[in-house]
């Protein structure tokens, strides 16, 4: 006699992705699944996926909102301490203030499996932190080449792992998921007069930054052609993004997820870190429209 075959619940894994300050639409995700009764068994994050994923995995998602939607430009650059090392900003001020407020354990306490990548900068090889601080692995995944400096690591020099796995799936499936959404950030390119052509607006808070770091004259306008060019930090953010999405392009075509939420952000920048509410009500509203095919792909 035979036994009779059990049907077992496919264990879900949510990939968020990099893209800096739009990262904060990774709240509205987690939120709009919640309301939908849906929870993620397997939680893996790239950069500003991985700061989102480990407070979520923390069960400090609520706090962590309420903190970005009350977020404004005095706060961001309270939260940035210069360097003149390595990169523009050493990083330490916000993860401290990560680790008090947010995540401050070992990865063997939390409550599901998280890992974050990052990047070795010695061989450009791919790093799944999965050990140790959270808060320290963190620090690393969010460790944008030029703007923050490198993260040493277990004896390595680490950087944002965008350059190699910007919407980690791999990750989610290494972990045991048999289900992935992932969340791309960087699909939703800027159009015409947002960054996409001609000179990039700038906000007087990054040159406020830029002229404390001694990087720009306090009179500094157009160049000698009579165009204003854009700031250093658009420059960095704005080249990385477009690597960012190529790669994430190829690596979600070779490893592909089950459901792919992609948030309509274009006309979010990646420093806009002031604008956390509009950025979560996008992420709200891409699970809102793809619920359906999230519904059919749990069905398994």
């Amino acid at each position: 006699m035979t036994g009779r075959r059990t049907r077992t619940t496919p264990k879900l894994g949510i990939a968020l992705g990099s893209g800096s300050a739009r990262g904060w639409a990774h709240i509205g995700v987690i939120r709009a699944l919640a309301q939908a009764g849906i929870e993620p068994d397997i939680v893996c994050g790239c950069s500003i996926g991985a700061l989102v994923g480990a407070a979520y995995v923390n069960g400090d998602i609520e706090e962590l909102e309420k903190w970005v939607t009350g977020l404004d430009r005095k706060g961001v650059l309270g939260l940035l301490d210069v360097s003149f090392n390595g990169g523009l900003i050493k990083g330490n001020k916000l993860i401290d203030f990560f680790r008090r407020h947010f995540v401050d354990r070992g990865f063997e306490a939390l409550a599901k499996p998280f890992a974050c990548v990052a990047t070795d900068l010695e061989n450009g090889r791919e790093v799944w932190l999965r050990q140790g601080s959270v808060a320290d692995a963190v620090r690393a995944s969010i460790a944008m080449p030029g703007l923050f400096t490198p993260a040493l690591h277990d004896g390595r020099l680490l950087v944002d792992g965008a350059l190699v796995n910007p919407v980690p799936v791999s990750l989610c499936r290494a972990l045991g998921a048999d289900l992935v959404i992932a969340v791309d950030l960087g699909s939703d390119r800027p159009g015409k007069g947002q960054g996409q052509s001609g000179a990039i607006p700038t906000d007087n808070w990054k040159q406020r930054l830029l002229k404390g770091l001694g990087m720009v004259s306090a009179h500094e306008g157009p160049d000698e052609t009579g165009e204003s060019l854009p700031s250093l930090i658009e420059v960095l953010t704005g080249s990385l993004q477009i690597m960012q999405v190529r790669i994430a392009r190829s690596r979600l075509a070779g490893e592909p997820a089950d459901v792919l939420l992609a948030p309509r952000l274009g006309h979010i920048r990646t420093t806009d870190y002031h604008r956390g509410a509009e950025a979560i009500v996008e992420g709200y509203a891409e699970v809102e429209r793809m619920l359906p095919a999230i519904r059919h792909a749990l069905e398994y």
